[in-house]
């Protein structure tokens, strides 16, 4: 008994508050949405990064939205969907095969309260779905039926597109249901192909995020960890890893992936209550360091480290704040590297 209590106080001591951090301030703030704010996601126009867009969901029942942001945090209001119903995550994927010569950039988004994912292409904004594709329908229990995390994975060696998707409440084996993408004469279909993902039974699981290039699909277990498995349903079942719990205060929650052309980079992971977040290797998922951004109670955030013109030169780093608005981060700012 004395050496777990001295193993946990130890852990504890590993734990860097934001009240002893100095505050990185953002390069700029955007509007606010109407409701309540939750998980950002960067499409990259890759014609012209300068008009790269910024997606991230605004949660009510009736009239939630996923709200597009140019890169000076301004609404752009023809690229903004409203009218959904508790829109939850949000992620983006690049050159989804409709046919032998149409490409095109996805957005998804989980419906909670419509107990559905939705599938739209970008920047055109056009719903790819047939209105959504149902998630979870085994289950009889409406309580595991509600989506909330979301990350499409797109695999390099075949290009198949899955669907990764979470949910408000679930069980402690196969927690995760893994959707594969595929267009066809009749339009786009979402085909399950597993359940996976050990859960703790503590709190709940939302956030997802995909290295698609290494195979890895990492989520917050918010209780206990992040998890680590593979991503090609292929590989299999089996965990790979659980890590960080001992540095977070409370909830574990959002992961955005910052990757770079050398095969490093780093897991950029909401530390909720401590209004922080902590940093983590890309390889072998070590811990790097806690950083203090300004935001309040941060549920999602995305990373990309392409230049997007003068204002992130080297990279955009976006986390939700808990007063309706999205932070913008130079990704220099944050001293990954």
């Amino acid at each position: 008994m004395k050496k777990y209590i001295l193993s946990l106080l130890v852990a504890g001591s590993l734990v860097a508050c934001k009240s002893s951090l100095p505050l990185v301030k953002p390069t700029l703030v955007s509007q606010k949405t109407p409701h309540d704010t939750d998980d950002p996601a960067i499409w990259i126009n890759k014609a012209n990064p300068e008009q790269s867009i910024i997606f991230g969901t605004d949660k009510d029942e009736v009239n939630g939205g996923v709200y597009a942001f140019d890169l000076d945090g301004k609404i752009i209001e023809s690229k903004s969907l409203t009218n959904v119903s508790y829109p939850n995550n949000v992620d983006i994927e690049y050159g989804f095969a409709l046919n032998d010569s149409t490409q095109v950039d996805i957005m998804m988004f989980t419906e909670r309260e419509k107990h559905q994912i939705r599938l739209y292409s970008v920047p055109d904004m056009t719903p790819l779905d047939n209105g959504g594709f149902p998630v979870f329908e085994d289950e009889t229990d409406i309580e595991l039926k509600r989506p909330m995390g979301i990350s499409i994975y797109k695999n390099p060696k075949d290009q198949a597109f899955y669907a990764i998707v979470s949910r408000k409440n679930g069980p402690t084996q196969g927690y995760l249901y893994q959707y594969k993408l595929d267009a066809g004469n009749q339009g786009v279909t979402a085909t399950l192909v597993r359940k996976f993902g050990t859960f703790s039974g503590q709190k709940e699981i939302e956030a997802i995020a995909v290295d698609d290039a290494l195979g890895h699909v990492y989520y917050s277990d918010e209780g206990v960890g992040i998890r680590k498995f593979h991503a090609d349903p292929a590989q299999g079942d089996e965990q790979i890893a659980i890590f960080g719990s001992e540095h977070f205060k409370d909830d574990i929650e959002g992961i955005a992936i910052a990757t770079y052309s050398d095969g490093s980079g780093y897991l950029i992971v909401s530390n909720q209550q401590d209004h922080s977040f902590n940093i983590f290797k890309r390889g072998d998922n070590s811990f790097v360091k806690t950083i203090n951004l300004g935001t309040k109670e941060t549920d999602g955030c995305d990373v990309t480290t392409q230049a997007l013109g003068s204002k992130y030169p080297n990279g955009l780093f976006v986390s939700m704040n808990d007063e309706k608005d999205f932070f913008f981060h130079s990704l220099d700012l944050l001293q990954l590297n």
